[in-house]
């Protein structure tokens, strides 16, 4: 399903980003950015992957989940 407000999401997305990017790699991890919309960095050993806009995180090492916050207190 598309999103709703395309223009709202082009607007917020590199803000959420770059600053989910510094928060992650405050926490001592080498961030990638895999596509537009996408982090991804390794936990454990495995790969977490992080979605900035929907705020949406999933790897093996964590809970899937929403929301920077809940990833950073994760990891």
């Amino acid at each position: 399903m598309p999103r709703l407000d395309i223009e709202r999401q082009k607007e917020l997305e590199p803000k959420r980003m770059a600053n989910a990017e510094k928060k992650i790699k405050a926490k001592g991890y080498n961030v990638s950015i895999d596509s537009d919309t996408q982090l991804s960095f390794v936990h454990k050993g495995y790969i977490v992957k992080f979605f900035p806009y929907s705020g949406w995180a999933t790897g093996r090492t964590i809970k899937d989940g929403r929301g920077l916050r809940n990833l950073l207190r994760q990891i």
